[in-house]
């Protein structure tokens, strides 16, 4: 699927408070925990536990929140498809980064070993 400037303002305004309950139960709907969860956002993101329930607290936008990341450097080594989009191929980096998160997300959720997850095997 294409992206469209639309998706991408959609998902630039989307809050990171709004989507992180259905990460939580998507993982933990397949036995995985929500410490799991925070340790491969942490990894992606740089953010520690406070500074993750600061931007919930603040209902920050995935725009927001990503700006003060710092991207993992193995981040690009994150390929596929998620939600019928091949990350590779997305152009809008703050798109290409929230996809990122769904498909660790995603990962986590198929039961991956965190191993594999957090790129350190590669």
């Amino acid at each position: 699927m294409k992206v469209t400037d639309a998706h991408n303002e959609r998902i630039a305004n989307m809050k990171f408070s709004s989507v992180y309950p259905h990460y939580v139960t998507k993982v933990e709907k397949k036995g995985r925990t929500k410490e799991e969860l925070h340790q491969v956002i942490t990894w992606l993101t740089g953010f520690d536990e406070a500074k993750l329930q600061e931007f919930i607290g603040n209902e920050a936008t995935f725009k927001e929140f990503f700006a003060k990341a710092n991207l993992n450097p193995n981040a690009h080594l994150i390929k596929g498809v998620i939600c019928g989009y091949r990350i590779e191929e997305i152009d809008n980096e703050l798109t290409r980064k929230t996809r990122y998160l769904d498909k660790l997300v995603d990962e986590l959720a198929k039961g991956r070993t965190m191993e594999k997850i957090l790129r350190s095997a590669i």
